[in-house]
Parts: C-alpha cells; structure tokens; sequence
C-alpha cells in the first residue's frame, strides 16, 4: 500500500491507499473530566493529530480574550468543549456561576473557533428536555428544559450555533468512566460497603461510557464535521435500579444482600429528564457502531478491576 505526505498552507495531509488524513490541532478543553480524560486516552489512537488538552490552570474558558490568544496564536483547527458545570442540585442555587461555565464560556470559544475558521464540537446533555414526553426523542424535538442546568446548557448549544458555523452539537446521557466520579464508581463502593441500597426505579435512560462517546467524536474529526445536532448514548434502556443491578453483578459484588426499588423524590421529578431513550439517526450516519450499555459496562468495570490490582 502507498503512502504519500503533502504539505500546504502549513497543513499535512496523509494519503494512505486510497484514504486522506487530515493532521489537526486539535483543543480540548474540561481535560480533567471523565470525557476529557477518555479524549486523551485515545489521543494515542489518533497520533496524526496535535493535541492541546487544557483544564481551567492551562486555559480559563470564561476569559474571552485568553481564548482568542490560544486558539489563534496554536492555529486551532477543532476545538471540543467537554468542560461544563455538571452539578445539577448545586446548580439551581448558582445560576450565575453554572451560565458562566456552560452558556457564556462555550460562546467565547464558538467566536475564537470562527475568527479562525475552526470548528467546534459542544458536548450537551438530555436535561435540554424535561422528559415529559414520554418518547424516544429525535434530534428535531424542540428543546424544553425545566433546570437551571438543562437551561444554562441550552443557551449553550445556541451560543456555539451561532457563532460557529462548523459546530457540531453532541446531547449525551448518564455519562460513567473509569475517571473522575460516577454514577458506577458510588454503586462499586456502596454495594461494597452496606448490606441494603435503595436505587429508583422510575426514571428511565441509556447509561453512555464515556469512551464511546469519545470515540464517536474522533470518528466525527477523522471523517469531516458536519455541522447540526446529534444524539449520543449507547444502546438499550433500564433504570437506575437495573442500572445498578448489572453493575454489582458484573463487579462481583455479593456484600450488598438487597437491592431495593425506591421511587424519586417528587422534587427531583420535576426537573429530572426521564428520557426513555435516543434516537442516533444523524451520528449513526459516521458509520459508528454503537454497543449496547451493558457490553461497555463490562469493559469498563474490567478496566477499574486492573486498576484496583
């Protein structure tokens, strides 16, 4: 097979066969969090890349003009923004502090991406609906949140749309890793730690590794962004309670005798999404395969056993 390397502009494409690969500089930002760590993780994956992953010491997302400095004077070519305020309960006693982060800052990175001509991807969430519909939701379901969180993250999404006209919008859901703190990670240690768990029952999701997700975006990079909004989990549906169920099991544990279904507390229902699940039409048409929840549970809590050993 024949390879050939051509330079312009600066830039270096990769002829591989019949296969171009465009080598970009790529910013992440939130590199600390679960998405941003898997981001980096499979940075190694996509070594035709140059990589610029930044937390809020390396690159403060809400200084407009540090923003435009960075991205210009590194020749950015696709910024993906996984850093957020993702505290839903706190966020409804700092609704300043959770715009900042999640509406205002990804504005100042759609603007610099623009300046440059880059492109964005804005990583969302599924509390831009209140789940009251009771319906697989489509990409063209109008928005309707009903949280400080789900509102800020809104806002967001319109920012970077219209301030970049290559962004990619990408709405997630129940997001676990192998890093930082998770949903996984509480049921491993709490199951782990007493003999009874209450876990509800009625709110209805797809659990998504953060690693799919991950790899779905450089699928995304690799192949050409295409601007619009996407719907990313995997596939499948439960509860929390079977949530829970699959992982103590997958995870060994035995310490914890009973698991028992518990309803939501009326005050989180109303502004929880209880989203019965994605429909991935437009990320799907990347060619992504997408695994079912409880095969990337396993991977990933295979992957928190080698690192307890």
């Amino acid at each position: 097979m024949s390879t050939y390397l051509c330079v312009k502009d600066g830039r270096c494409t990769m002829t591989v066969g019949n296969n171009s690969i465009i080598e970009m500089n790529i910013l992440v930002t939130g590199a600390n969090g679960q998405l941003g760590n898997e981001m980096r993780a499979l940075s190694a994956e996509n070594g035709q890349h140059t990589y610029f992953f930044t937390d809020v010491q390396e690159l403060d997302i809400c200084d407009e003009q540090a923003i435009r400095a960075f991205v210009s004077g590194n020749r950015v070519d696709v910024i993906v923004n996984c850093a957020a305020y993702t505290a839903v309960d706190k966020a409804e006693d700092n609704p300043e502090l959770c715009d900042k982060l999640n509406h205002i800052a990804p504005g100042y990175l759609a603007a610099a991406a623009e300046a440059c001509g880059a492109a964005m991807i804005q990583v969302s969430t599924d509390y831009v609906f209140d789940g009251t519909g009771h319906i697989p939701y489509t990409e063209d379901i109008a928005p309707c949140p009903n949280s400080v969180y789900g509102s800020t993250k809104l806002a967001g999404e319109q920012a970077v749309g219209e301030k970049c006209s290559r962004a990619m919008i990408i709405r997630t859901a129940w997001l676990y890793s192998i890093y930082g703190n998770n949903f996984v990670k509480t049921m491993i240690r709490l199951g782990n730690e007493r003999e009874k768990l209450g876990v509800v029952f009625d709110q209805i999701g797809t659990p998504t590794y953060a690693n799919d997700l991950a790899r779905a975006i450089f699928a995304a990079i690799n192949q050409g962004i295409v601007p619009g909004v996407y719907h990313f989990s995997d596939e499948g549906v439960c509860s929390w309670y079977d949530f829970t169920v699959a992982i103590h099991r997958m995870a060994g544990i035995t310490h914890a005798k009973s698991v028992r279904c518990i309803r939501m507390n009326i005050r989180l229902r109303l502004r929880v999404p209880n989203i019965p699940y994605w429909i991935r039409r437009r990320l799907k048409d990347f060619g992504i395969e997408i695994p079912h929840w409880e095969e990337s549970l396993q991977v990933c809590i295979d992957k928190l056993a080698q690192q307890a050993d």
